[in-house]
């Protein structure tokens, strides 16, 4: 019970969150904690709901039509630790009245970072380096080793240039790089700060030696960067992805990776994560990284009290400000 004798709510958390959030679930909610990290199925989280009254889960955990229909009538809300909420059929949950919130804009700094360190290791060949350090097969160096291409002065193009999108953006400046972008519409000219605007993804496209793909996950974006696209690209550019693996054609990468079209690519997000496309895996010119944008204590720590405000705000009958459905 709270300070007033009510009954605090109950909220279901799906993953092994950070100590401090998991320290003010324990203090304002009866908190179902999940202390062995273990991944639920769509079956456990249904029956571990039914003495809940909300969910607060990550993007691991899919929220289709058929488990939200199945989640118990008390469930008021699914909180989600995640900017991205592709995994939850929001449809689905307006239908049933469910509120569905996410935690944006903090996590804008580490996937920027992220990003960058993306564009960095590609360019660089940080895969091919490190692994030579490790196996002890660097053995010597001259003018033609190990020999990337660089960052600094280029053209960046990024797709989908709202909160994350203007970030890298600012980070890349300081590698003198040109910014264009491509967004659903243009941003406001303070906001662009010199950035070249263009109306279509296939304008974008030649004017990016370097492409970060920052768009949400949905039915328009689904394979946004095919084949078609790829090769409106110029010859050597280098693709970044920190958004979502499903806005990418796994097989048209692939197969401009392996051909000498695009020179490299710097994946944190995939299809079917973890189990991504094997020939990711064989690629030398590929880097990769385990989905790990706002992996950084602070942005992990904000990620949660953004989804515990949004939780305080629908249980003390307020709008929460995160609201997607």
């Amino acid at each position: 019970m709270d300070g007033e004798g009510k009954m605090k709510p109950v909220v279901l958390v799906t993953r092994k969150l950070p100590e401090a959030v998991e320290d003010r679930l324990r203090r304002d909610y009866q908190a179902i904690l999940n202390p062995t990290d273990t991944l639920y199925s769509s079956a456990d989280i249904i029956n571990m709901a039914a003495e809940a009254d909300a969910i607060l889960p990550c993007h691991t955990e899919k929220f289709s039509a058929e488990v939200i229909e199945r989640l118990p009538a008390r469930i008021k809300a699914i909180a989600n630790f995640s900017v991205g909420y592709d995994h939850v059929d929001v449809e689905a949950a307006k239908k049933r009245g469910l509120i569905v919130t996410n935690t944006p804009d903090v996590l804008s700094d580490a996937t920027a970072e992220l990003t960058m360190m993306l564009m960095l290791g590609a360019a660089r060949r940080a895969s091919e380096g490190e692994k030579l350090v490790r196996t002890r097969e660097w053995k010597d160096w001259s003018p033609s080793f190990m020999v990337g291409v660089q960052v600094t002065g280029k053209r960046l193009g990024i797709v989908g240039f709202g909160r994350v999108g203007q970030v890298v953006a600012q980070r890349a400046r300081a590698f003198d790089m040109t910014i264009h972008y491509h967004n659903r519409r243009r941003v406001n000219p303070q906001l662009e700060q010199g950035a070249t605007y263009h109306e279509t993804v296939e304008a974008l496209m030649p004017h990016c030696d370097f492409l970060a793909l920052h768009c949400v996950a949905s039915a328009e974006t689904a394979g946004l960067l095919n084949k078609e696209r790829i090769e409106m690209l110029p010859d050597g550019a280098v693709v970044v992805n920190a958004s979502r693996g499903a806005v990418i054609d796994d097989e048209a990468l692939i197969e401009a990776l392996k051909s000498g079209k695009l020179y490299a690519a710097g994946l944190d997000v995939f299809n079917n994560e973890p189990d991504i496309n094997p020939a990711y895996r064989e690629l030398d010119n590929v880097f990769l990284m385990p989905h790990i944008g706002s992996a950084t204590r602070e942005t992990r720590d904000a990620m949660g009290f953004r989804a515990l405000d949004n939780l305080d705000a629908i249980f003390s009958g307020r709008e929460p400000g995160d609201r997607v459905a």
